[in-house]
């Protein structure tokens, strides 16, 4: 059995704050929550691990729905690269990870399904894998290796899903291709969430897509049509839609932090932030490959060597959301965009995201700057 006890910490989650909080979990799933020390009245066990927060910031785990690699490896490069880098993101509190692909040849890209569906059935950190690719527009390719992007054939979408044995989790797709709304879906039916994005598309077109079942758009702002007054775009259409959420890179160069606070104000309660990190992130500047293409990272910041596209980000998310909080969001709604939210569209609203009895026991302990200082995943602390 493990058990866990954290008392003395400031709670903040999509709920709100509490001064004096304290949880207690048995065998990874939160048992108990409370205020003051009433904490002290709960019979623990000799192996119990009892933290005091002193009164630092306590938030539930950060799920990262698009996250490419970090700590100098990425995520398709197979098992020990992906290891290498869960650990630089598990470090910064993300304590549940969508594994994502970017565009390559599709035998490959089976490969890494297959080797990610393995993965999943081991760690249960791991909640399965996101295709950023192959299916995107050309003109909005962004960091994607042209050569790898083909259009959603039926038998391609059918290949895909077979070789994740049910573990693809999210894919982001251009609407606009052929047999892109067909495609849209299949993949809804076998339960996988579609994701807007890497797209041309106009206003009325990602209307269609979400009224078929797209319910989430890859880093709004980015690779897509801005909004026009005239032409309002995806951008307004996934504000307007409910149903929606919409992934935000808070890095300071994706998207303006003035740009990034509206976004939380015209979409509140669904923007997901989210790294879309690559090799560089927990790493040095240098030249990396993403996919098949080269990287150049200076002062952190990583750009295709040729072509100059921003390619990734070297983000983690407790500096996304220390921005976020510097940006002028509210701490709770910050914090809810990295936990609570994301959880609501994996449809796993109910075991994650939340500080609550019955909730899986993933925190992150931060100090007033929002500096990570521990991380539990399952009741377990994780190496720092």
């Amino acid at each position: 059995m493990t058990e866990l006890l954290i008392h003395s910490a400031t709670k903040v989650d999509v709920d709100g704050h509490q001064d004096a909080f304290w949880l207690h979990a048995v065998d990874g799933v939160i048992r108990s929550t409370g205020t003051g020390d009433d904490w002290r009245s709960i019979p623990v066990g000799d192996d119990a691990s009892v933290h005091d927060a002193h009164g630092g910031h306590l938030t539930p785990g950060f799920i990262d729905l698009h996250v490419h690699g970090g700590g100098g490896s990425s995520f398709d490069d197979g098992r020990d690269a992906i290891g290498r880098a869960l650990a630089v993101h598990r470090a910064h509190g993300t304590t549940r990870t969508l594994i994502s692909l970017v565009s390559n040849p599709v035998d490959a890209l089976v490969a890494s399904l297959e080797g990610i569906a393995d993965l999943v059935a081991e760690d249960p950190l791991v909640f399965g894998s996101h295709l950023e690719g192959p299916f995107l527009s050309p003109a909005k390719k962004g960091a994607h290796d042209p050569g790898a992007l083909i259009d959603p054939s039926p038998a391609v979408v059918e290949r895909l899903i077979d070789a994740s044995r049910g573990t693809l989790r999210q894919i982001t797709i251009a609407p606009e291709l052929p047999n892109a709304l067909e495609a849209i879906q299949v993949l809804v039916e076998a339960g996988v969430i579609v994701a807007v994005g890497h797209t041309d598309a106009d206003e009325a077109l990602t209307k269609t897509a979400f009224d078929l079942g797209a319910r989430l758009v890859t880093h709004v702002f980015n690779a897509m049509n801005g909004i026009h007054h005239r032409a309002p775009g995806p951008i307004i259409a996934s504000f307007a839609d409910e149903r929606v959420t919409v992934e935000l890179i808070l890095d300071g160069e994706h998207v303006h932090p003035d740009v990034a606070k509206l976004a939380f104000e015209q979409a509140p309660g669904r923007v997901a932030l989210i790294t879309d990190a690559m090799a560089a992130a927990g790493s040095s500047d240098g030249r990396y490959l993403l996919g098949a293409l080269e990287v150049q990272v200076t002062d952190g910041l990583a750009r295709l060597v040729e072509g100059d596209s921003i390619a990734g980000s070297t983000l983690t998310l407790d500096r996304a959301l220390r921005l976020a909080v510097a940006s002028g969001v509210a701490a709770d709604a910050a914090v809810g965009a990295l936990t609570s939210t994301p959880a609501r569209v994996l449809g796993l609203a109910d075991r994650f995201g939340r500080l609550a009895p019955g909730y899986a026991a993933d925190a992150v302990l931060l100090d007033h700057q929002w500096n990570v200082q521990a991380v539990w995943a399952d009741g377990s602390a994780l190496p720092r």
